[in-house]
């Protein structure tokens, strides 16, 4: 590899001092040592000169700045000339192309030095010019990779963001070509991992491995220590528990089967199980291991209300009223920041959608009772398309909101969820009251209450282990907290209002 320096270089590339150079370059390939910068200022030093590292448009990779003859290095880029050495006032210079994986994008190695290169510099620089020339294609390699990983991963994200807005046609054709059959199913589970945020890449990379590829596996853009899965049935459900448990500090929580179309009902679903999965030894939940308010309402009724209360949307383009029906969904279900971020839209829009829903449905979405009515009426609107209109949930059309929650199985619902919290002597249930009925404010409710705000906010997180519910951030499990205050009569039912009263200027509450 090495050659001797006419008259004063042994043959065997060992120095003077008895450092053997070609083992010095080698070792800037090891593992620990593939620096440019290092090989390059190495490379100066070797040679007793300056050294630089430059790309095809003039800009300095490596090494420092000297000045080139552009036509010279243009020949050296586009590969007229493989090498060439110039001299000049004393200023002796050896360039060398540097090729990459990309054929129009070489590099040039430039040394330059005050004597005449020897037999032994010019090996120097020819050997440094093919370990630049490894290096450089290894980076590419893996900046290549990163981009490649980088630009999936986007895909999968966009998948999911169509599955959220119920496009499932288009997230079927996007997914067709590079995962076939991977959306190829009537219905899926949607589950979500947490753990810490600096684990979440290696997590989603063992939910790729652990599920072959043959689910949808993503990286959730609202929050850092969440990866969503989305599964055909529940074919997956098995390894991703094999995930969680090779880590202390990971949680899964999963929905029930859905259609791909109510990914966004299974994906919350999956958020609200994963705070059950907090308070258990075993770290796992899924949605469908508790009974929900909805479940035990007459079906025929809840279908009849749910399509009363949103008939003005009816009127509006198919793919609008799902995008606001999805819009909404989530937004309740979460901050518009984070529905934002799932969806891919910026928090202005979401909550311009929301706002129209709003004005449509004469809902306040500042209510907590409005906001528990409303994410019961669209998540039960998810199963209208699937069933056909009975005539019996016709002539529910007209059921109140009152006719929903009497039912006797619900009102025991109701007793047993809230009975949980009686035996606390700090009265729970008394603040939970309050503080609902305050909209969640914490400020407010303890004015009503006497106390102290934060006492309010002690009090509403004591409850949420007892409930098994998260409360203090707004979503299902906070809103089946509501519907069984209302079930019980501890809290007034909202006003909803119809867009056509039965006689003029007297509205119907729904």
């Amino acid at each position: 590899m090495v050659g001797r320096e006419d008259g004063s270089r042994p043959a065997d590339g060992t120095d003077v001092d008895g450092a053997t150079w070609a083992r010095e370059l080698l070792d800037h390939l090891r593992p620990g040592g593939r620096d440019l910068r290092k090989v390059v200022a190495w490379l100066a030093d070797a040679v007793a000169g300056t050294a630089c590292l430059e790309d095809g448009a003039g800009n300095l990779l490596a090494g420092t700045r000297t000045p080139l003859d552009r036509q010279l290095v243009a020949d050296l880029v586009t590969g007229r000339i493989a090498s060439a050495a110039w001299e000049d006032a004393g200023r002796h210079q050896r360039l060398v192309r540097v090729a990459s994986t990309d054929p129009g994008a070489a590099a040039v190695l430039a040394v330059c030095r005050t004597t005449p290169f020897d037999r032994r510099t010019s090996d120097i620089v020819t050997h440094t010019a093919q370990v630049v020339e490894l290096l450089l294609r290894a980076r590419e390699t893996t900046a290549a990779g990163r981009r490649l990983a980088r630009a999936t991963s986007d895909l999968r994200l966009a998948i999911l963001q169509l599955l959220m807005v119920e496009d499932t046609v288009s997230a079927r054709r996007v997914a067709s070509g590079l995962w076939p059959g991977l959306l190829d199913t009537d219905s899926a589970c949607v589950y979500v991992l947490e753990g810490r945020a600096e684990d979440r890449d290696r997590i989603a990379e063992e939910c790729l491995d652990a599920t072959a590829e043959h689910a949808l596996v993503v990286r959730c853009p609202a929050t850092d220590e969440h990866v969503i899965v989305v599964t055909p049935r529940d074919a997956a459900g098995r390894e991703l528990r094999s995930v969680i448990d090779r880590r202390a500090t990971t949680f899964l929580g999963g929905s029930a089967p859905h259609s791909l179309a109510r990914t966004a009902t299974a994906y919350g679903q999956a958020v609200s199980a994963l705070a059950v999965a907090r308070f258990r030894p075993d770290k796992q939940a899924v949605y469908a291991e508790r009974t929900h308010p909805e479940r035990l309402m007459d079906p025929d009724t809840l279908h009849g209300w749910t399509a009363q209360v949103l008939r003005p949307l009816d009127t509006l383009a198919h793919h609008t009223r799902a995008e606001l029906l999805a819009t909404t969904r989530l937004g309740l279900e979460f901050t518009a920041v984070s529905a934002a971020k799932i969806l891919g839209v910026s928090r202005n829009t979401v909550r311009a959608r929301m706002e129209r829903v709003e004005a449509l449905l004469s809902a306040d979405f500042t209510g907590l009772t409005v906001r528990a009515v409303v994410h019961l009426a669209l998540n039960s609107q998810v199963g209208l398309a699937d069933e056909p209109r009975l005539p019996a949930a016709a002539a529910a059309a007209d059921a109140r909101i009152g006719d929903l929650l009497a039912g006797p199985a619900l009102r025991a619902w109701a007793h047993d969820l809230l009975g949980r919290l009686d035996p606390d002597a700090r009265d729970l249930r008394r603040t939970l009251r309050a503080w609902i009925a305050a909209g969640g404010n914490a400020e407010r409710a303890a004015h009503a209450l006497g106390m102290h705000p934060q006492t309010v906010r002690d009090h509403v997180r004591s409850a949420e282990p007892v409930l098994e519910r998260q409360l203090l951030a707004a979503g299902s499990d906070l809103y089946e907290v509501v519907l069984a205050h209302l079930a019980l009569g501890d809290l007034d039912p909202p006003a909803l209002h119809r867009t056509e009263p039965d006689h003029p200027g007297s509205p119907v509450h729904r």
